[in-house]
């Protein structure tokens, strides 16, 4: 019920978009640069987005796109940038102090590195919106929402769904270090699961490894019957490592590409947990021109939740539609 209410929201907020779009400015031109860096748009409002995705991630694409297609439909100036080390985003995020902007949307996976950044930023009267990871310290901060899953309850709800499959033991990978969302993944998936749950810590810029490691694991211990992963490019990994070990464990994950959704078909996957992220790179444009144009707010002190769905093989060729063309 939850997930449908958050879908919902998400959904009401789009046709606020939408509804703009018609009767407000008119959409404006995006330059996009070819990479995952500095692109933008004009309009009279300007935002910064500065993610901690890198280059040519297919899940921080998507965010890129909710928001630059927010831009277009409202009028409003954005660009993106990303760095997944936690020095060069505060860096970022003091640049776009620096030139003004009318609003900053920023991704925490390490949060204490960007809070005086963040702080400073709110000091200068720019308004913040964080998403994706970092919600405990999003209103500490000073930002005025957090838009994206509560990783814990996530994990949680993942965990059940693979002991209701009947899953006995489970190996969560952890694929970049220092990121306290994913930690909370997997303590959520423990939480959830009530039976044997090991972390696997991997390297998410080098796949073989990954699949090395977890066939390593699986061979060493049989009694591993269930891999979450907590990346979709992990997900293929780990299926990969599966075959490779002659293994009967099955593979679940955190979000969702075309790779996951054609596993999810070849029942190579179980299923995937949809945080839906272009909703994190749209709502936040959104409620920034609201708060501009009319002093709104959303979420009452609360995180405006965008998941946690699910995509397995009954809603997955409804799914399948909309990621071909990079907006799940």
């Amino acid at each position: 019920m939850k997930s449908r209410l958050v879908l919902r929201a998400g959904v009401a907020l789009a046709g606020v978009a939408l509804l703009a779009a018609c009767s407000g400015p008119t959409g404006t031109n995006t330059q996009n640069t070819g990479s995952n860096n500095s692109s933008q748009a004009s309009g009279d409002l300007k935002v910064s987005v500065i993610t901690h995705g890198t280059a040519g991630d297919a899940f921080w694409s998507v965010v890129k796109v909710g928001a630059e297609d927010a831009g277009k439909q409202l009028g409003v100036g954005v660009t993106y940038n990303s760095d997944g080390d936690p020095g060069a985003q505060a860096k970022l995020i003091d640049n776009a102090v620096s030139q003004k902007v009318g609003g900053i949307v920023v991704s925490m996976a390490n949060p204490d590195a960007l809070k005086t950044s963040i702080e400073n930023a709110v000091k200068a009267g720019i308004p913040v919106i964080t998403i994706n990871s970092g919600s405990a310290k999003s209103a500490e901060f000073g930002a005025m929402a957090h838009v994206g899953q509560e990783e814990t309850i996530a994990g949680e709800e993942a965990g059940k769904k693979l002991k209701a499959a009947g899953k006995t033991k489970l190996l969560c990978v952890i694929h970049e270090a220092g990121n306290s969302g994913l930690n909370q993944r997997c303590d959520g998936a423990r939480s959830g699961f009530g039976g044997a749950v090991e972390n696997l810590q991997v390297d998410i810029s080098n796949p073989t490894d990954i699949e090395a490691r977890i066939k390593a694991k699986l061979q060493s211990d049989a009694a591993v019957d269930g891999v979450l992963a907590l990346n979709p490019q992990v997900a293929v990994n780990a299926a990969a490592a599966i075959k490779g070990a002659s293994s009967k464990a099955q593979v679940a994950t955190f979000d969702l590409n075309a790779d996951v959704v054609t596993a999810i078909k070849a029942g190579e996957v179980l299923f995937a947990v949809d945080q839906q992220q272009y909703q994190q790179g749209y709502l936040p444009i959104v409620m920034l021109k609201l708060f501009k144009d009319n002093a709104n707010t959303l979420g009452g002190g609360k995180p405006v939740l965008t998941g946690p769905g699910f995509v397995d093989k009954d809603n997955v060729d409804k799914v399948a539609e909309y990621a071909k063309n990079g907006k799940r």
